[in-house]
């Protein structure tokens, strides 16, 4: 009796280990099945582009190259590394490679969080957090560099928050990962900022007599960080271009992923929110300060900025899961899944190759049955074609269109670097295309010497250059419509596609 109940633990105990290996390959095909999600965002075309620049010079870039307002400026790229590995994942026209690598990091992303937060809730709790992270996550997953980078996000910060549950320092292999994510993404100056509160937490816990060392060696392991941080073929330039964005300002407000949360329309994350406070009242949760004031910072972050949510849906459960592990009583049930893995090494290692290869088997035919398309939307190859046909140099298009021009190898008036055009440049940018001053607009379009523009269809601008003497309507579809120089003192709107040269 005695051996079966013995055999029975231990069949569940590495049941229980490999949940988090198998909720990551799950993640992973649902985002390959659903692939298209990925491929919202044309920012993915000229990250690509950025890439095969790369590749092509063996060198990084210094300055700008690709477009003809900023062409020559002082520009780096920050996720260097995830362009590289996005553009030799891409195939000409076949975004299946993109789609599989981003699919991988969020799969990662998810197998990594469960294995954090195992010691503190079972794996029914465990995963149901991990599915509230994904719904509140999903709206800025696009195959783009930030989400190559979320794996290293969690498992560095991840790590800090462990060292702090145990009152101890951080393990210095901590600090590859910060050299990773630092070369794949400029989000990794998050990592070095929450060294400190982190650590705060760490001492606030400890007993007086440690203090003094935790704070010297959290001290160092920050300076270490800071350092790895510079582990990149920029150096010392990489944290200094990381924040320039920040530098914005107002222009912050206007940029989609930037905004703060519009509370007028009842979201999920405002769901979540308050039922946190809500759960949190009823089962009088206590706190230390330092992680009151790590929570509060991941919600000012998420209240600020839209593409943060994802910040706060990851990290705010580390903050929170040992105070509800102790005080709830959900560690009881709860175990690491690192140490049950540990436990059983060989069936841990078999299982994982079984899963690769179930994986790869179903990935290699589903891409050959399905063929992955960016929107139309951000794609407007028939005005691109026109346009190429009749040699337009100096054109000026909306944002998304840029990425797609670039990837055509056409030099853009602007696309989604926005550190590299500056705050000005792109208000400038948001009134010409919201034609609220026709003047504005025609005085930008003269300023940098325009001699044809990429509108969507229904652009306040483009509606405004219909009437405006000097321009002329010469193609519109469904995507895009174009107008160009013209002589005649009157214009009129084409109602056909398009219309002759």
């Amino acid at each position: 009796m005695s051996i079966s109940i013995t055999s029975s633990v231990t069949n569940r105990s590495m049941a229980r280990g490999l949940v988090p290996l198998c909720a990551g390959a799950g993640v992973y095909l649902f985002f390959l099945s659903a692939g298209e999600i990925l491929l919202r965002d044309s920012d993915s075309m000229w990250q690509i582009r950025i890439g095969q620049w790369i590749l092509d010079n063996g060198t990084m870039p210094y300055t700008d190259v690709f477009s003809f307002t900023r062409f020559g400026e002082p520009w780096i790229s920050s996720s260097w590394l995830s362009q590289v590995l996005y553009a030799i994942s891409y195939g000409p026209g076949d975004w299946a490679g993109p789609v599989i690598l981003s699919s991988i990091a969020v799969g990662a992303t998810i197998t990594i969080f469960l294995y954090l937060l195992s010691p503190h809730f079972d794996p029914a709790r465990a995963i149901l957090i991990a599915a509230l992270a994904l719904l509140e996550s999903a709206s800025h997953f696009f195959a783009r560099p930030h989400v190559l980078a979320l794996p290293f996000l969690l498992a560095f910060i991840g790590g800090l928050m462990a060292a702090a549950d145990r009152r101890t320092h951080p393990s210095w292999w901590l600090l590859p990962l910060m050299a990773m994510w630092a070369n794949l993404h400029g989000g990794f100056v998050l990592g070095l900022a929450l060294i400190g509160p982190i650590g705060l937490e760490a001492l606030w816990s400890a007993e007086p007599s440690r203090r003094l060392q935790l704070a010297v060696r959290w001290g160092l392991f920050g300076l270490a960080a800071l350092v790895a941080s510079c582990l990149t073929p920029y150096g010392w330039n990489t944290p200094m271009g990381a924040l320039k964005i920040l530098g914005l300002g107002k222009l912050l407000s206007l940029i989609w992923e930037w905004m703060p949360v519009d509370f007028s329309k009842f979201t999920f994350f405002e769901a979540t929110l308050l039922t946190l406070i809500g759960v949190a009242f009823y089962r009088k949760l206590t706190l230390s300060v330092p992680r009151i004031l790590l929570l509060v910072g991941l919600i000012w972050m998420a209240i600020s900025h839209v593409r943060n949510i994802e910040v706060f849906a990851f990290l705010a459960p580390l903050v929170l899961a040992k105070p509800i592990a102790e005080q709830w009583g959900t560690a009881e049930a709860g175990g690491s899944a690192i140490e049950e893995a540990r436990s059983a090494p060989l069936i841990t290692i078999l299982a994982t190759v079984a899963i690769i290869a179930g994986g790869w088997a179903s990935t290699k035919i589903f891409v050959a049955q399905h063929p992955f398309m960016f929107l139309p939307s951000v794609t407007p190859v028939a005005a691109v074609d026109l346009l190429q046909k009749r040699h337009a140099q100096r054109i000026f298009s909306t944002a998304p269109f840029g990425g797609y021009m670039v990837s055509r190898d056409m030099k853009v008036f602007i696309d989604g670097r926005a550190e590299l055009y500056g705050e000005q440049f792109v208000l400038d940018y948001f009134d010409a295309t919201e034609a609220r001053n026709v003047g504005q607009l025609l005085g930008l379009l003269d300023k940098y010497q325009i001699d044809a523009t990429l509108l969507n269809p229904t652009s306040p601008a483009g509606y405004a250059l219909d009437h405006v003497k000097g321009w002329k309507r010469l193609y519109k579809d469904e995507f895009a419509v174009i107008h160009v120089r013209s002589d005649e003192t009157k214009t009129s709107a084409l109602p056909a596609a398009e219309s002759s040269n």
